[in-house]
């Protein structure tokens, strides 16, 4: 949203700030998902679980890997554009990137979730506990959102 009296490049500026900032916190979490993800990798409990939970966590660091990805991208678009008076551009994908990030960020951690209900306390619970996390994640990051924007 503008500001009254503000110019478009200023505008632009504070809206890149502002987006590079939040991306800030969500690469935060991806980092401490992924550190934790190449921990269990090596632990013996892991060595001895079935397919599925090494399926699991295949197809969860991969998320994470894509996650981190798209949230470090605008970062790397910033500094290869810098000063080209691409701002605008700079802005239009690293929206696209940081909400696909958090789209990959919220699979991610949802299947974590899965994964470790699914190892705690068996199947069922983990498929329960990690679609409702799921939806937790959908709904919070994405569906009330859209119904605010959308009002």
């Amino acid at each position: 949203m503008s500001r009254p009296n503000e110019f478009s490049d200023s505008r632009l500026t504070r809206n890149l700030n502002e987006l590079l900032q939040e991306l800030r916190v969500a690469q935060a979490g991806v980092q401490i998902l992924f550190a934790f993800l190449l921990s269990v990798a090596f632990t013996e409990r892991f060595a001895h679980a079935g397919a599925f939970v090494h399926t699991v966590h295949l197809i969860t660091v991969l998320l994470t890997t894509a996650s981190a990805a798209l949230l470090i991208a605008p970062a790397a678009w910033h500094r290869v554009l810098f000063r080209q008076r691409r701002r605008a551009e700079i802005i239009r994908v690293a929206n696209f990137c940081a909400l696909s990030g958090l789209a990959m960020l919220a699979a991610a951690m949802s299947a974590t979730v899965l994964l470790i209900v699914q190892v705690v306390l068996g199947p069922v619970w983990g498929t329960a506990i990690g679609a409702l996390t799921a939806a937790l994640f959908a709904a919070l990051w994405f569906l009330l959102p859209l119904r605010t924007r959308n009002r």
